[in-house]
């Protein structure tokens, strides 16, 4: 019956059966075959063998030429060997052209995966190419607005445009400076519209401190407000009151030349405050005893010079306390880990 059957199917529909047969068979096996070496790729480029892992991802896309992920990690390959602007080789351009060959094709194969865009901003980044990095960062803000981290990329991204200040304005146009803001503008508007999504967490207010301090020179009262917010949000956190001490201490320290002795004083005050009730709330905390130190010993001795004998005299038992509180949270982290090993 079944022989019968077979024998009223037209000619050309089993050729066309066999053909689809075959070509079912082979997608299915170069598909295997893709997922293969694409595996292979992924351990080599683990273990920073990326010359290795280009070999791999090139045949891995021979059998599979969607596979957007081999495209991404290939591009990223190139990126690790990849040596910067400043070495003009043809070796070393060839592999910035690889990169970004590679990475916009995973871009165009999914132009909404984030980590992608990322990638490929971050290669245009180190070209310095700062019109094309940015518009894929702010890509990654357009598709996630409600993520927090977004923000923080965007603005470690504009905060590497950021020039470094000295006296004067040369009137030229900086690199990032786009409609009327430059990269600092931009920077700090991601930092703000952070804290404005949610003015509650204090993680905003701590990384927005850090862009300020980190400024060169460091904007150290802009930080300080943010340190203010923080100890609001955590009354029981000793982390922001830590920071107080920290900022005011750094800016009695490095701006002394442009400080009066009573500003100076002031600054001091305000720091030694801010560490002892630092050390109040969590007296384990080393660095906090390593700045009450370095403040009588850098400051107080300073503007105190009758007093230095005194001061230094502090400041050594302050680092005594800083070494045994050190010595202590090596010892619990030591325990700590032991623990870890026993489960």
């Amino acid at each position: 019956m079944r022989q019968r059957y077979l024998n009223t199917i037209p000619p050309i529909f089993l050729v066309l059966a066999i053909i689809f047969a075959s070509s079912c068979c082979g997608k299915f096996l170069g598909g295997l075959k893709a997922n293969y070496y694409f595996a292979q790729a992924n351990k080599t480029f683990s273990e920073a063998r990326y010359r290795d892992a280009i070999e791999l991802y090139e045949i891995a896309l021979v059998h599979n030429p969607g596979l957007g992920e081999a495209y991404q990690y290939l591009g990223e390959s190139y990126k690790n060997l990849y040596r910067g602007p400043a070495v003009d080789t043809p070796e070393n351009n060839e592999r910035a052209d690889k990169a970004l060959e590679a990475l916009n094709r995973a871009y165009e194969i999914d132009p909404y995966d984030k980590n992608v865009i990322y990638s490929l901003g971050d290669m245009y980044d180190r070209l310095r190419n700062f019109e094309e990095a940015e518009k894929l960062y702010l890509k990654i803000l357009e598709l996630e607005p409600t993520n927090m981290e977004n923000y923080y990329v965007v603005a470690g991204f504009y905060k590497k445009y950021v020039p470094v200040r000295t006296s004067g304005a040369s009137g030229e146009q900086e690199v990032g400076e786009t409609e009327g803001k430059t990269a600092f503008q931009k920077a700090e508007e991601m930092y703000l519209r952070r804290i404005e999504l949610d003015a509650e967490s204090p993680e905003g207010y701590a990384y927005a401190a850090q862009f300020y301090e980190d400024l060169q020179p460091p904007d150290f009262d802009k930080a300080y407000k943010f340190h203010i917010y923080r100890t609001r949000l955590e009354p029981d956190n000793n982390i922001p009151w830590y920071a107080i001490g920290v900022n005011r201490f750094w800016k009695a320290h490095r701006l002394q030349t442009q400080l009066s002795k009573e500003e100076r004083i002031e600054h001091a005050k305000v720091a030694e405050e801010a560490l002892l009730k630092a050390i109040e709330m969590e007296p384990s905390y080393s660095f906090t005893y390593y700045y009450m130190g370095i403040l009588y010993r850098n400051i107080y001795a300073a503007v105190y010079p009758e007093r230095k004998s005194r001061y230094i005299k502090e400041a050594d038992m302050w680092q005594q306390r800083a070494q045994d509180a050190r010595k202590k949270e090596l010892e619990r982290k030591r325990l700590e880990q032991e623990l870890k090993g026993l489960k």
